[in-house]
């Protein structure tokens, strides 16, 4: 069994927004940015000694624009198959998120008015479409496929053999990467209880690291801490009848 190494791959800002690059027996992306993201994205996994066709599939942990934006180019330059979850095919073959967002706090409401977060991407359709547990060993990374659905229905995580799990939104760290180590909410979630269950499920695996969508990695024990403070907050919110969740269609 070959050791996989999660290397980080900066989109935006030092840690604004990640994408992540498994190393095993070959390479795997996980995630694409903005739209317009492909020609930087490979040239800071060319830094690695990974070529475009040394990429054997791409994983999109969810769908929004900053996660699969740049999903269509990357797979046009690698030639790699694009591995997404069922039920956030519609977003992907239309280019258009699911709107209204439901955010989390007050700078979810912020980035909300922004036009960035409502910028159409390239549609595509997954080459892949999972919808439980799945290996990528067959494309030369030892990990897993974790569907964690919450902060969208497909919200999907990676967790390698080692222990690193590449979270996607499941958490992040605060003001999009700007508070070091310090866990918080993404600015939205589609359904917050829901995702505060998959993060614990995640952390009852008892990963080693917990490496993020928008910020640099998070210690699985601070994050607990972080999700016991979560679920009262949550518990408190229901109580008032203040929690929202998106009503989701069928997969298509």
């Amino acid at each position: 069994m070959a050791h996989t190494t999660v290397v980080p791959v900066p989109v935006m800002g030092k840690h604004n927004v990640n994408a992540f690059l498994l190393l095993g027996r070959r390479a795997v992306l996980v995630d694409t940015g903005i739209p317009g993201s492909g020609a930087k994205i490979l040239a800071r996994i060319a830094e690695h000694g990974i070529e475009p066709g040394d990429v054997s599939a791409i994983v999109i942990t969810h769908a929004h624009i900053d996660h699969f934006g740049s999903a269509a180019e990357l797979r046009r330059a690698t030639g790699a198959p694009v591995v997404a979850h069922i039920a956030d095919i519609g977003p992907y073959t239309t280019g258009r998120i699911r709107e209204p967002y439901l955010p989390t706090g007050r700078f979810g409401r912020f980035l909300d008015r922004l036009d960035a977060f409502h910028e159409h991407a390239e549609p595509f359709r997954p080459d892949l479409l999972v919808d439980g547990p799945t290996t990528l060993y067959e494309h030369g990374v030892d990990a897993r496929i974790m569907p964690t659905p919450g902060h969208t229905a497909g919200s999907m995580s990676v967790l390698t053999d080692a222990g690193d799990l590449v979270a996607g939104d499941l958490v992040a760290t605060s003001f999009l990467g700007t508070a070091r180590r310090r866990p918080a909410n993404p600015p939205f979630h589609d359904d917050p209880v829901g995702n505060l269950a998959s993060l614990r499920a995640m952390l009852g695996l008892k990963p080693t690291t917990l490496h993020v969508g928008h910020g640099g990695p998070l210690d699985p024990a601070r994050v607990e801490c972080w999700a016991a403070r979560e679920q009262h907050r949550l518990d408190r919110l229901a109580a008032r009848g203040l929690l929202h969740t998106r009503a989701e269609p069928a997969p298509r």
